[in-house]
């Protein structure tokens, strides 16, 4: 039958030739070479090998009088007094510190200028200056008295009988201590979101449950890691008390110096490994403690050092499952 005029004629193609499916094999993912961080790597470790090195072969370190010096009952006792006065001056000072950011945070303009003065005057003064200012306290004013301003006294007490080693640096340290942490508090205080006060006041919270139970503990989180920096710096400024004839750690030590010359580079080290232990466990506190603060502001609480260990370790082991496997 012949087609009309025009008629286009459909032509059904021929079916097209699929290529045969390639065998998928498995291939490893090469890391990115970083030679720079080799490099780096292994500068440090030479450095620190070099420095264990000389540790331990020479022999000005006298690492025999390190032992007999560590544990010596003069070196305890000295040790107890560092501690004894970083306590005091530790919880002191936090709590000057509190007294003193409220004051700054108040709208009494009186308050403010007074707390700014005071923070401004100890940051400015060497602490050093403080402590021997107390230590002469007594040549300005020999006696102290409690009664009405500018008027009779009630009480009379003896300076210097009060003005004991012990309590010199304590006050100086606590003073020091407190210009510090009235920064750390304030800044701590103004971390928290405004809604929270906000919050607080509707429901007509009064003030001072309101800083006890709402803003200061979330102002901790904020708090804890900058004040615990001040403790460390505080325990090592414990060493400046030697000054106002308190025998501190450091004290001792500078003293068995005196006594015995060849001792005191052994001295200076047990000094020192005693200094570090002290700080590396204040770490440790501060590290559960911002953990503990942590909950409810961060949806997984940081891993433990155990946990770190466990995690490292297991993932070591997979690695090596899967390189046996390949």
């Amino acid at each position: 039958m012949s087609e009309p005029p025009g008629a286009v004629t459909l032509v059904e193609a021929p079916p097209a030739e699929h290529p045969p499916p390639r065998k998928l094999t498995a291939q490893r993912v090469q890391p990115l070479r970083r030679p720079g961080r080799w490099i780096a790597t292994a500068v440090v470790l030479v450095l620190a090998a070099q420095f264990a090195h000389g540790l331990v072969t020479n022999p000005f370190y006298q690492w025999d009088r390190f032992a007999y010096w560590f544990l010596r009952p003069t070196i305890l006792d000295g040790l107890l007094i560092t501690l004894e006065v970083t306590a005091w001056s530790a919880v002191l000072g936090l709590l000057g510190g509190i007294l003193l950011a409220l004051a700054r945070l108040s709208r009494s303009p009186v308050l403010r200028a007074a707390s700014w003065t005071y923070v401004w005057a100890l940051r400015s003064v060497p602490l050093i200056v403080v402590l021997l200012f107390l230590y002469n306290f007594s040549a300005l004013y020999k006696t102290l008295s409690v009664g009405v301003p500018f008027g009779p006294s009630f009480f009379t007490f003896d300076e210097s009988r009060l003005a004991t080693d012990m309590a010199i640096a304590v006050i100086g340290l606590s003073l020091n201590e407190a210009a510090y942490a009235a920064e750390v508090v304030r800044g701590g205080i103004l971390s928290v979101d405004q809604g929270q006060h906000e919050a607080s006041s509707a429901l007509g919270l009064p003030k001072g449950y309101q800083f006890r139970r709402i803003v200061f503990p979330q102002a901790l989180r904020s708090i804890t890691p900058n004040y615990v920096n001040q403790l460390i710096g505080l325990i090592k400024s414990t060493s400046l008390v030697f000054y106002v004839s308190l025998l501190d750690l450091f004290g001792t030590a500078q003293s068995m110096g005196s006594t015995y010359p060849g001792d005191i580079v052994p001295l200076l080290l047990v000094v020192t490994v005693w200094y570090l232990i002290l700080t590396s466990l204040v770490s440790v506190v501060q590290f559960y403690v911002e953990r503990y603060f942590a909950r409810g502001a961060t949806r997984s609480l940081p891993p433990t050092p155990l946990q770190k260990l466990r995690t490292g370790l297991r993932d070591l082991r997979e690695r090596a499952r899967r390189e046996a496997a390949v």
